[in-house]
């Protein structure tokens, strides 16, 4: 490639910010901007804390003297928007509104789209969203669920997760839009998707508790014990939302979300953190059988993602009940941030048009 872009990359957390500046597919500075978790609580909204976060980036770029001047692109993780098919997205007056709201979700990554128009504005660079959460690419058949008045949603990791797809079609040779694929993203959150010619098909919903249980999440849950506890007078609804979201799965269990602790455990002999840390190798392994089954068993290759695949005993044992399937293939670690500088990169360079957000969600109900 004979320019080089440069390209900002924005990705909020719940009390950071990471960023990273691309030159075309090199980083060449990244950063975890901390923000004080006691000033973020004094936001009533999240959308109320943009300046004070621009602020404390532009500080963190200013102390590493990394100039955005001359950036031609600038790319958010979104959030908050209504469902729509992966891409990449130019930041128009309706998403920027649709995630100032947080019309579908509260989530700091909401504030990506935000920040990212906010950099443009001031550096004259193209403001992008790449894979937002929002990515609703199903099945008609994959909505259905058992109750006739809910029904399954798009909830995973499309962001890391199309990232490693396109990697290894690039590697193969191939074309993601070509490849039947499943990929599971085991971080502090686990999804399980199949992946048929370039379109996330179905997948285990990491937000509504379905799936593999993780290290902060409880999976699928039998319903009727669910309505028990929910009936028992022992927990809120707040605090049952938390145990199925953020502290089930190994928190529930062991105690911790740490795996290089519940390892050590395990190396120490400690038999229930083996069989619980064992039972969520057999969910994931289990999960990725089933999503085979979305694309008939045409399956190019299985591919694990997040930054417990650099986990050799759970890799090791996925494979092995796996392999009979397709080929493994890892990509430890997460790669958020050179997903967001690749989407815009591949707009840039005219490999990909950049998509036009309407607002109007891909999927609003069987009619």
């Amino acid at each position: 490639m004979s320019r080089k872009f440069r390209i900002f990359a924005i990705n909020p957390g719940s009390t950071s910010t990471k960023i990273a500046l691309f030159e075309n597919e090199t980083e060449v500075f990244a950063s975890s901007v901390s923000h004080d978790a006691a000033r973020l609580e004094e936001f009533r909204e999240i959308g109320d804390q943009l300046p004070y976060r621009k602020e404390t980036i532009m500080r963190e770029l200013a102390k590493c003297n990394i100039s955005l001047r001359g950036t031609d692109a600038f790319a958010g993780r979104g959030g908050g928007l209504v469902g729509l098919e992966g891409g990449t997205y130019i930041i128009n007056e309706t998403l920027l509104h649709h995630a100032r709201i947080g019309f579908t979700v509260k989530h700091p990554a909401t504030l990506g789209s935000q920040l990212a128009h906010e950099f443009a504005a001031t550096y004259g660079g193209k403001p992008f969203v790449v894979n937002p959460p929002d990515v609703d690419e199903f099945d008609p058949v994959a909505r259905v669920s058992g109750l006739s008045d809910v029904y399954r949603e798009s909830r995973g990791h499309p962001l890391n997760q199309k990232e490693v797809a396109i990697r290894y079609a690039r590697d193969v040779g191939k074309r993601y839009e070509d490849l039947n694929l499943v990929i599971s993203h085991i971080g502090g959150g686990v999804s399980v998707t199949a992946h048929k010619r370039g379109r996330m098909a179905d997948s285990s919903d990491v937000i509504n508790g379905d799936g593999p249980m993780a290290p902060t999440r409880a999976g699928a849950i039998p319903a009727t014990a669910i309505i028990k506890m929910c009936f028992s007078g022992k927990y809120t609804e707040r605090e049952m939302y938390d145990r199925i979201t953020k502290t089930g799965g190994l928190v529930d269990h062991l105690g911790t979300s740490d795996v290089t602790e519940v390892l050590e455990r395990i190396r120490n002999k400690d038999g229930y953190a083996k069989i619980v840390y064992d039972a969520m190798i057999y969910q994931i392994a289990k999960n990725i059988g089933a999503y085979a089954t979305v694309l008939k068993g045409r399956v190019d290759a299985i591919l694990l993602t997040g930054g417990i695949a650099h986990d050799d005993y759970l890799v090791d044992r996925i494979t092995d009940r796996v392999k009979y399937i397709a080929p493994v293939v890892v990509y430890a670690g997460e790669f958020e941030m050179e997903a967001l500088a690749a989407g815009a990169l591949r707009v840039l360079t005219g490999q990909e048009q950049a998509k036009t957000y309407t607002g109007r969600p891909v999927w609003d109900g069987f009619h």
